[in-house]
């Protein structure tokens, strides 16, 4: 058992230590980091293919357009990525901290289920669907 004096100390180290403060990021390093800094590859592409088809499709559908029966019978009302105007005012950045981190009901995409370089490929893979569709991405299994 622990030292009553022990735990207190601890605690009060604890409690009165200051929290880091994050320093502001300087302009030309915040809209660097908004940009997907990867290149995609049919070799990263055909990943993304995969991650999205196991871990987006149920609910964002496998063109992207979110209208799913696990979507709908969750109540939820995804984007249209099938639509250009849904992905316009989001930034790669945007995208990748939804993904990572999660949003409402989506879980995040865990570092341990793939990658930053996979997230990154994956918001190619997504923004690839709002186009025509011979450049969209093939649906699942094709």
């Amino acid at each position: 058992m622990l030292n009553p004096v022990t735990l207190l100390t601890a605690l009060l180290m604890f409690v009165l230590t200051p929290a880091p403060t994050p320093r502001p990021v300087p302009q030309d390093q915040a809209a660097a980091a908004a940009k997907n800094p990867t290149k995609p590859t049919p070799a990263s592409q055909a990943d993304a293919k995969k991650i999205y088809s196991v871990d987006c499709a149920m609910c964002h559908g496998d063109n992207g357009n979110g209208k799913t029966d696990l979507a709908s019978g969750m109540q939820l009302k995804l984007d249209d990525w099938t639509d250009p105007k849904s992905l316009s005012g989001k930034s790669d950045q945007d995208l990748f901290n939804i993904i990572r981190n999660g949003k409402d009901k989506m879980p995040p995409e865990a570092e341990g289920r793939a990658k930053d370089t996979a997230v990154w490929n994956l918001i190619f893979y997504i923004r690839k669907m709002s186009e025509s569709p011979e450049a969209a991405p093939a649906k699942p299994g094709n």
